[in-house]
């Protein structure tokens, strides 16, 4: 390598350098795009490692996650992107399904100023259809893990003749996680004249052998990982089951001081259902993602400061370059995948010299993710309850009583005392249980409901009740998803029915598999689909009333874990229609065909 550039200086700031993203010789649509985004000072990778790609050099970054790396390789890939022809000229491998979304997702969207350009991520776990159908369309940059982008390569749908810059991200996870060998493969699909980057967060013997084969004269730089935390930010987690995160999000809401919130989410899909279901509970909250035009996010993000809305759901993509002084609360509805992300999040808040709050919400089988972030950020999150819904009535009724004597000195109440004293003198209750049954009438208190009951706290020792959460990404099932025991008595949620399918647990099949399968055959969206129990050889999954025979004909000709998913009416336990005995199913390969594809 023929140069070595060390920007590991901790003292180093972004006000440091005066280097402007003007300054790097991105063409004029990525400039506006940046601009747009909010970006303004490249961070050291960025200022090093964009005009090298530029120049059709190799580079080495050693860096995490959280140091500005997709946007180091993302802009100059597209810089080099033609969008006026359909072929894959740009191919970025990466080791797991979510950070694929995330990258795809993050070039995409610096891409809004370059028509035609079309990004696609693909990994395991989702249907090959429509991958295969983009792919077909002619896609110019592929963002993938190894397994799922060699299946494709292999299939003949994916073709890298004119492929223009290859980049791994994450190789040391990668490695760790067994892709070495696929990462060989695919590299002997590549031409040999293309342009190569390369990010580690460390660089093992391993990956060394790949940067010395590939890139013998690349570029290196070297930047240093962000590890403190704000410390005007209040830090707290709780624990918390995917089936009760939506509630205790509404309460955490609720019971906050904070003028307004953002509230994290790992995927666009996610980010949608969270608002919707926020505003279903009467919350002013509006979603940004990286489907979001520009205007629109602008417009929201206004409304945030002046006021007039109070929750914002976002990804991590759409939060880029977002500063509200409003914002005193940020809820990580999950857990970010990186320690560094997680410093980027809780950041939004305690700004402009004011405190701040960020609270995490844990699922039982994530200590470890926790513990990671509590090292990397040398700080102690403290564990918090969930507030229950006696926490919300009180919280809101403290709220109205401190405006009693503000009502009481404006005057014009005579109606009410004659009103009050005559429902007293015609009734047997007392005054004050008449003002408890105002009080509760005012905060929205109707008396007991069988969801005040729902969820009141849970534990680390409840892991394995919730480990599905983790392969189910952001989508859950309506009852703790899948249970790994014999089949028992089993209710049917009102309004939904439920099928047995000829896949299970034997045939390495999970719950995203089930649920790709059935939004992308059967055209149903995730609210279509309710509980889903996986057994070694079936599995049983709800869906909606009103679904019709053209749908479950679709459904059932789909393929999971190379398995033909027939699907039936459940009729219970070994019996009539849809019986587990009418399935017979041997180990098939995994749900994308390829064994590494297992772990996303």
């Amino acid at each position: 390598m023929n140069e070595n550039i060390d920007t590991t200086d901790p003292t180093a700031t972004t006000e440091d350098a005066a280097v402007t993203f003007a300054d790097l010789g991105l063409p004029p649509a990525l400039l506006d795009a940046v601009t747009e985004i909010g970006f303004v000072t490249p961070s050291p990778i960025q200022e090093k490692a964009i005009p090298a790609l530029l120049n059709g050099e190799d580079v080495i970054g050693v860096a995490q996650t959280g140091t500005g790396k997709t946007a180091a390789f993302g802009l100059p890939m597209l810089a080099h992107t033609d969008p006026s022809s359909t072929a894959t000229q740009g191919l970025v491998l990466a080791p797991t399904r979510e950070l694929a979304m995330q990258v795809g997702d993050a070039i995409q969207d610096f891409a809004r100023n370059m028509p035609g350009v079309r990004v696609l991520s693909i990994y395991g776990g989702s249907p090959y259809g429509p991958q295969e159908k983009a792919l077909e369309r002619g896609v110019q940059i592929v963002v993938g893990t190894p397994g799922r982008v060699i299946d494709h390569l292999k299939r003949g749908n994916l073709r890298l003749g004119d492929l223009q810059t290859l980049v791994l991200d994450e190789a040391d996870e990668m490695l760790r996680m067994g892709f070495a060998e696929d990462v060989d493969e695919i590299l002997g699909f590549v031409p040999e004249e293309k342009r190569m980057a390369l990010f580690s967060a460390t660089m093992p013997p391993a990956i060394k052998r790949v940067a010395d084969e590939h890139m013998p004269s690349a570029v290196s730089v070297a930047v240093a990982r962000q590890s403190t935390t704000v410390t005007s930010v209040e830090q707290s987690y709780a624990v918390v089951p995917f089936k009760h995160k939506t509630g205790a999000l509404t309460r955490v809401i609720e019971t906050s001081d904070a003028d307004a919130a953002i509230v994290f989410v790992r995927t666009r899909s996610a980010a949608e259902e969270v608002g919707t279901a926020l505003v279903g509970r009467g919350i002013v909250a509006a979603t940004i993602s990286g489907d979001v035009a520009q205007k629109e996010r602008e417009r929201i993000v206004g409304r945030l400061r002046e006021g007039s809305l109070d929750v914002l759901v976002a990804t991590d993509v759409a939060a880029r370059g977002l500063d509200v002084e409003r914002i005193g609360l940020v809820v990580n509805f999950d857990v970010p995948g990186e320690p560094e992300a997680y410093v980027h999040r809780i950041g939004r808040t305690g700004r402009a010299g004011r405190t701040g709050k960020a609270i995490t919400f844990v699922a039982p089988h994530e200590r470890r993710k926790l513990k990671n972030i509590e090292r990397v950020t040398r700080q102690e999150l403290t564990e918090v309850q969930v507030p229950t819904p006696l926490d919300v009535s009180r919280h809101k009724m403290q709220r109205v009583l401190g405006e009693v004597q503000t009502r009481l000195d404006a005057g014009r109440l005579s109606l009410y005392h004659e009103l009050i004293s005559e429902h007293l003198e015609s009734t047997n209750i007392s005054a004050e249980q008449l003002a408890a049954v105002l009080g509760a009438m005012v905060v929205g208190d109707d008396g007991p409901r069988r969801d005040d009951e729902e969820f009141t706290g849970a534990s680390f020792r409840d892991q394995g009740r919730d480990r599905d959460r983790a392969n189910r990404g952001d989508r859950g099932s309506r009852d703790g998803g899948p249970r790994d025991r014999s089949r028992g008595p089993r209710t049917t949620s009102p309004g939904f029915t439920s099928y047995r399918i000829s896949v299970g647990r034997n045939h390495g099949v999970r719950p995203q598999a089930v649920v790709g399968a059935i939004a992308g055959e059967g055209g149903l969206n995730g609210k279509d689909v309710g509980k889903i129990d996986i057994f070694p050889s079936f599995s049983l999954v709800e869906l909606r009333n009103g679904v019709s025979e053209d749908q479950l004909a679709a459904i059932g000709r789909a393929r999971v874990a190379g398995k033909q998913m027939r699907i039936a009416e459940d009729r219970g336990p070994g019996g009539g229609k849809g019986g587990h005995r009418g399935f017979r199913g041997g180990r098939d390969r995994d749900f994308g065909g390829r064994g590494h594809d297992r772990r996303f």
